[in-house]
Formats: structure tokens, C-alpha cells, sequence
């Protein structure tokens, strides 16, 4: 707070105060009272204007500063009408009322769309796996009467229903969240299992290279992640030879799964926006990708205790690497 905006807000008791003066000393001159003794007067009462006004200052600014250091460590800005200090000054009790009947009815609205939020994603989460029983039946009937095209179609749905889900979960992933030891080759290769017949159509050849390694996280979100890395890769492989390595390599500290192509690459002005919801990348047709996959790769990993990176070269290749911390246990963040 300056001292120039205190001022400022005192204006007005300035002016009365100096009016104050300048009528008492008037009063005294009319009285033929001595200048020396007038002098003193204004002398005095000046001095004890300005050692109030600094005093005041001081104890105005020290509020100030206390309010707003309490409001920059607060993480939930509408809970400070909790913690803000009382005051015996009436205005600022008026003041104070004010923000906590705001503040209140603020956490009542946050209360509602939290809960009308929670009962949404709970309705998604259900659907989605109520979809997924017809689903299975259907592609149990076109694998019976080995119809490869609707099989695959349904391989589509079934993605998309899988996002969708995970989507709905990703919010809290520690209510659906269970850490086991896993080995990265058993976890790889069901996500390569499940996407066999894109990589057969797609004439894709896959390298897989020291993948025996052990890590602790949970499986079931840990192949959602893989996945949706293997969509993307089996998406934008534009060469003639099409090719997707995945390998591993490790340190002391943490053992990184690696998924590189060579499809079309990505440019580096969209290489900072590719975990950005809904981007696609202006090299990328929107009709192939919904911009949710890679998003939700980089949010669960967050959530997860994990690191993702991307690294590209423009109609070259891709790469992503997963990084897994040595522990036996990776917390939550």
C-alpha cells in the first residue's frame, strides 16, 4: 500500500483537521493572544496530525500486507473470508459480512456443479461400460463369421468407448487405481496383441528390444497410455516402409519405455502443444485424430507419478518415452 493512496483515502479528515487549526488560530489572533504562543499552538497540532497520520499508516499498512500475504498462500481464494482477521471498525465489518455471504454462496454454487459434475462422470463411466457387453458380443459374432471389416470398425468403437472412460476416470484415477509389479514386455505386447490386425493391414513391422524390465504401477491405465502411443503411431506412418520400434533403456534413477516411427512427424511449432486437449496439429488431418489420446496420456501420467515426453522430426519420426521411477512404489501426485 503507498503511503500516497493513504493520503488519498484521508483526504477529507486532513481538511478537517487543518481547517481545525487554521479557525482555532484565527480565533486566537481575534483574541490578541500572543503569535508566539499561536505559533506553538499550530506547531503542536500539526505535529500531532503527522505523527498520527504515520502512526496510522503504519498499522493500515501492516494489515495490508497480512491480508494479502494470507490471500496469496491460500490455495482456495474464496476461503479467505474464513480466515481474514476480525475488525472492530464498523465500515470494514460491513465489508467483511459482505465477502463472507459471497464466499458462502460461491462454495454452495462450486458444492453443486462439483456434485452435478461427479453424478456425470459417474453416468458416463456406467454407459460406457454397459456399451462395452454388446460390443463384446459383436465382436465375438464377427470373429465367428471371420468378417475382418466390421470386426475392425467395431476394434474402433471399442477405442473410442475406452477414451471416453478413461476420460471420466482420469479426474481421480486413485479410486480405480491398483499398484502391482508389472514386466514391461507382458504389458507391450498385450497392447500389441490388441492392435494386430491394424498392424497386419497397415503392413507395419514392430522391434521389440530388451522389454524385460520391472516397474511398479498399475496395469490397466498403464496399457490405456501404450495405446493410445500405438494409435497414434499406427495413424501418421506415411512411409513406404513402415516401422515402430519400442525398446527400453535405464539408469540408477528410472527405466524409460521407448515408442518411436517413422511416419510423418510432427513440426516443432506443434511439438510444445501435442498434450494440449483437442489439438491436432496443423500437419495433421482432423478427420484421423480428436486430440484426446496424447492429452490424456500426459494427464494420467501426472496423476500417476510418471513422465512423458515427445521428440519429433518433421516427415521423419516420432518418439515418445515413458519414464518410471525406481521405487517400489509410485505415489500419487
Amino acid at each position: 500500500m503507498r503511503i500516497s493512496s493513504y493520503l488519498e483515502n484521508k483526504i477529507f479528515y486532513i481538511l478537517f483537521q487543518v481547517s481545525t487549526i487554521i479557525i482555532i488560530s484565527l480565533l486566537l489572533f481575534l483574541a490578541e493572544i500572543q503569535m508566539f504562543y499561536i505559533a506553538l499552538i499550530i506547531i503542536i497540532s500539526s505535529s500531532l496530525l503527522v505523527c498520527y497520520l504515520l502512526c496510522d499508516y503504519h498499522i493500515k499498512k501492516k494489515k495490508y500486507i497480512q491480508i494479502t500475504n494470507l490471500v496469496d498462500e491460500l490455495d482456495d481464494k474464496y476461503f479467505i473470508s474464513e480466515i481474514i482477521p476480525k475488525s472492530s471498525n464498523i465500515e470494514n465489518k460491513a465489508y467483511i459480512y459482505a465477502l463472507k455471504q459471497a464466499c458462502k454462496s460461491m462454495n454452495d454454487k462450486i458444492s453443486k456443479l462439483e456434485q452435478e459434475n461427479l453424478d456425470y462422470r459417474e453416468y458416463i463411466e456406467s454407459l460406457a461400460h454397459e456399451i462395452k457387453t454388446p460390443i463384446s458380443a459383436l465382436s465375438l459374432l464377427f470373429d465367428n463369421n471371420n468378417d475382418k471389416i466390421s470386426k475392425k470398425e467395431l476394434d474402433k468403437i471399442d477405442m473410442y468407448i475406452d477414451q471416453v472412460l478413461y476420460y471420466a476416470r482420469s479426474e481421480n484415477p486413485e479410486k480405480d487405481y491398483f499398484i502391482k509389479e508389472l514386466n514391461l514386455s507382458d504389458v507391450v505386447h498385450k497392447v500389441l496383441l490388441k492392435y494386430r490386425i491394424y498392424l497386419l493391414d497397415e503392413k507395419i513391422s514392430v522391434q521389440v528390444n530388451n522389454l524385460d524390465k520391472i516397474i511398479y504401477t498399475d496395469e490397466k491405465w498403464l496399457i490405456f497410455i501404450i495405446s493410445q502411443i500405438i494409435q497414434n503411431s499406427i495413424k501418421y506412418i506415411d512411409k513406404k516402409d513402415k516401422k515402430i520400434e519400442i525398446y527400453t533403456t535405464e539408469n540408477k534413477d528410472n527405466v524409460k519405455l521407448i515408442i518411436k516411427d517413422n511416419g510423418c512427424g510432427i513440426k516443432d511449432s506443434d511439438l510444445t502443444r501435442v498434450f494440449e486437449k483437442g489439438f491436432t496439429g496443423s500437419n495433421r488431418t482432423k478427420s484421423k485424430s480428436t486430440g484426446i489420446g496424447l492429452y490424456l496420456s500426459k494427464k494420467i501420467c501426472n496423476k500417476l507419478g510418471l513422465e512423458i515426453n515427445i521428440y519429433s522430426k518433421y516427415k521423419e519420426w516420432t518418439k515418445l518415452e515413458i519414464i518410471y521411477p525406481k521405487s517400489n512404489f509410485n505415489k500419487m501426485n
